[in-house]
């Protein structure tokens, strides 16, 4: 077998992992709040909830007027829903 030629300290960091904030290619945050409130929650679950509400009192003809407005909006508000959601910490 041959013996490797270079010396044992002259070794390169090839493959060694370093963070991206010690490289800086993340930037800091703003460092306020990192939770939302607590009734954050309970709105993402009320407009989900009233969304689907709307729209299976539609298809079951409780609604005064027969039409696809309350589609529309039950998805709307539960569209509102799902996009709290996400931005939920």
């Amino acid at each position: 077998m041959a013996k490797s030629t270079s010396k044992p300290g002259s070794r390169k960091n090839v493959g060694r992992y370093v963070a991206p904030e010690v490289r800086g290619k993340v930037t800091a945050g703003a460092g306020g709040e990192d939770h939302s409130p607590r009734w954050y929650g309970a709105l993402i679950v009320a407009l989900l909830a009233l969304g689907t509400l709307l729209i299976v009192l539609n298809y079951l003809r409780y609604c005064p007027l027969v039409s696809s407005w309350y589609l529309v909006t039950g998805l709307f508000i539960m569209f509102s829903g799902f996009f709290l959601a996400t931005r939920y910490k």
